[in-house]
């Protein structure tokens, strides 16, 4: 077997959660010998939307891919970023008939190895856009169709499903067990305990869960959370105010690189 590692890395959460994959990233890559990155960083910009400094300050931490979300669209000024660099998704599920900004996937070698990411988001309790599943078969299906004759076997396929519901995520998992290598959800900021190798040889989790300030409510400040529930006024979210050390929290995984199915699957 040909052993890769990967790690997925879950939503960073302000500029805190910034600096704290810039502090914490490097190393894992390093110390776990990382070959590939995914990171969510559709929060880095103070909890909604991103700019282009976000984008260049994760890409030096050591992310190959940036994923996203619902909210990286925040930034009007940022859809040109999705325009122009590659390494920049937004969920691929847009309609294909629309003109929207970016691009929800992407495929690239490293290392000698097939890699491509897609970023899909769910529509259970969120906005209504097209369906995940119709767009990753289509996604499948043409990317092994135009892969060049020199990867003949299955590539290393990684989904960042950006969703709110735990039901979808799995159904998306099955759906996609034995063609995608890893599928991590993102988007609820509270990591799952149920990661696991399916079937038919995919890892899979819920939700990564975030990168930042883990003494809040989902990164932001907890008495404003409060009163939004009790008062029942949507009062502007801003992130918590850090008086601890930051967490990263992802997952890393091995695949077999020959054959595109999972080895392992940690949470980190």
């Amino acid at each position: 077997m040909n052993i890769v590692k990967i790690a997925m890395i879950g939503d960073v959460v302000g500029s805190f959660g910034l600096e704290t994959l810039e502090a914490k990233l490097p190393a894992m890559i390093k110390d776990h010998g990382i070959d590939f990155v995914t990171v969510n960083g559709e929060n880095a910009a103070q909890g909604f939307g991103m700019s282009e400094s976000d984008y260049k300050r994760i890409i030096a931490a050591g992310a190959d891919v940036v994923t996203s979300g619902n909210h990286v669209w925040e930034k009007r000024e940022f859809w040109t970023v999705l325009d122009n660099e590659k390494n920049m998704l937004r969920p691929a599920n847009y309609s294909s008939g629309s003109q929207v900004s970016g691009k929800g996937f992407i495929s690239l070698i490293k290392k000698g190895i097939n890699w491509a990411v897609i970023n899909l988001q769910g529509r259970e309790s969120m906005n209504a856009i097209d369906c995940p599943f119709k767009c990753f078969d289509n996604f499948f299906n043409e990317f092994k169709e135009n892969s060049p004759d020199a990867f003949p076997v299955s590539p290393v396929i990684l989904i960042d499903f950006h969703a709110e519901s735990g039901r979808e995520k799995e159904a998306l998992a099955y759906f996609a067990d034995g063609r995608a290598s890893v599928i991590a959800g993102t988007h609820t900021h509270v990591q799952t305990a149920d990661e696991r190798l399916l079937p038919g040889g995919s890892a899979y989790i819920t939700d990564l869960g975030m990168t930042g300030n883990i003494d809040s409510v989902i990164g932001m400040e907890p008495q404003i959370c409060l009163d939004r529930v009790h008062k029942q006024v949507l009062y502007h979210m801003e992130t918590a105010v850090p008086k601890n050390p930051g967490h990263m929290q992802g997952i890393i995984a091995e695949i077999d690189a020959d054959t595109g199915k999972a080895v392992s699957i940690n949470r980190i």
